[in-house]
């Protein structure tokens, strides 16, 4: 007499993990079960039933714990928390009341597009609106969780079930039935070592980059703001220039050769091109040329509320009203004092103010009253010189970290691809 079929076992036949240990969610539906491509003893789950939502509680007051993570703290594709906040340094609120545990996954249910995933490496405090996940059986080891979390299946299923507009969350049910390829342990440990290897291999850039740019501080603040000689007015360093904007209701005047760099184009240290650009004939009406190796900055704009844009010209420009233009006399290198205006940027902002459309502008008459140090130009080229290779560097090293966290990418879409 034949063996009588169980449930558990007609749901393994079709490759799908029977619900033992999650939440108990219906088992995935008969239209989704046919994957020939699924590979030998890999399993089709949801993600509810083999990863639990953890809701202990906690008491900020309790004195049990030191440090709490918010939003903020977790950053974008980075798996590790390298920021918290200390309890008891000021009002946490409400939210604050969900408690997490070292080696539990956090994941930010709030514009998930943000993809902010990482791993708690000691215990602490959360928000409500911070899930606290970690594997519900024996079926998915808790090292491989972040990784398919960070899958782009995973993050687009997140970002298509989410609710509202102005601040789009998920629910833990949004993502539960999130179905995805699980292999077998022994494959999941294999896939796990690579990926953390992959991992720490961007954690090792990114130190790199922490330390270059301390060296960077180091050696503006050494340079700038202990040397001993005199200073000129920022306004007296050289000629200054404001720019304009061509009509924009004349087409020929929008179809030309000539880069006009606006402040959205000032995300680069040397500008080599701009989004718009413009004829002759427009300059000879609102805007004004300037050639290679010019200073441009940011005089105008909600951008002053936070970042001071610098830049250097790589070929002739043109520029809009929002900024202006500095080409500096004889007595001063174009980078020396392009590395002076970035190193003194925060007390640059210090004197910004709301101007009458309702946005940040730098008043020319507080601007220009900054002192320049004017050591001997062979000591500014030798300055310019140093924080060039530094920030070389920097670049070189962030380089490096995107095409690793490139290859990440693409070891987790071939490895739990299923």
């Amino acid at each position: 007499m034949p063996r009588k079929s169980t449930k558990s076992t007609a749901l393994r036949e079709t490759g799908i993990l029977p619900v033992k240990c999650g939440t108990g969610i219906a088992p995935v539906p008969a239209s989704t079960k046919a994957n020939p491509s699924l590979k030998s003893g890999w399993q089709r789950v949801r993600f509810g039933d083999v990863v639990r939502f953890v809701k202990e509680h906690a008491d900020p007051e309790s004195g049990e714990f030191d440090r709490y993570v918010a939003g903020e703290h977790i950053e974008t594709d980075n798996l590790h928390i390298r920021k918290w906040g200390t309890i008891g340094d000021g009002y946490l609120g409400p939210a604050f009341h969900r408690h997490f545990k070292k080696g539990q996954v956090l994941y930010g249910s709030r514009r998930t597009y943000l993809r902010k995933v990482a791993v708690a490496e000691f215990d602490g405090i959360t928000a409500n609106t911070t899930f606290v996940l970690e594997p519900s059986c024996d079926e998915l080891i808790p090292e491989l969780l972040p990784f398919i979390m960070q899958t782009e299946a995973f993050n687009g299923h997140s970002v298509k079930q989410s609710k509202g507009s102005v601040n789009p969350y998920i629910n833990f049910k949004d993502i539960a039935w999130f179905e995805f390829a699980l292999p077998p342990k022994v494959e999941q440990r294999r896939i796990a070592e690579m990926l953390w290897a992959a991992d720490g291999a961007v954690e090792s850039y990114r130190v790199c980059v922490k330390q270059q740019t301390n060296l960077v501080q180091a050696m503006s603040r050494d340079s700038f703001d202990h040397s001993k000689a005199t200073t000129t007015p920022l306004g007296e360093v050289g000629v200054w220039m404001s720019g304009g904007t061509p009509d924009r209701s004349n087409h020929a005047f929008w179809s030309g050769r000539i880069p006009w760099v606006s402040p959205k184009d000032m995300k680069v240290d040397v500008l080599m091109d701009a989004e718009e650009h413009i004829s002759e004939e427009a300059l000879e009406q609102r805007s004004k040329l300037v050639e290679a190796g010019t200073i441009f900055i940011v005089v105008r704009g909600m951008i002053l509320a936070h970042t001071f844009p610098v830049a250097v010209t790589g070929r002739p420009m043109a520029f809009n009203q929002d900024m202006k233009a500095l080409r500096v006399s004889g007595d001063f290198d174009t980078k020396y004092v392009f590395h002076w205006l970035r190193h003194r940027a925060r007390a640059i902002l210090g004197i910004a103010s709301d101007s009458s459309h309702g946005t940040k502008r730098l008043p020319s008459e507080h601007l220009f009253g900054f002192g320049v140090p004017k050591p001997a130009l062979a000591e500014q080229r030798q300055i310019a010189e140093n924080l060039d290779r530094c920030n070389g560097a920097i670049s070189d090293f962030q380089q490096h970290i995107r095409r690793l966290e490139q290859m990440k990418k693409s070891l987790s879409a071939e490895f739990l691809g299923g």
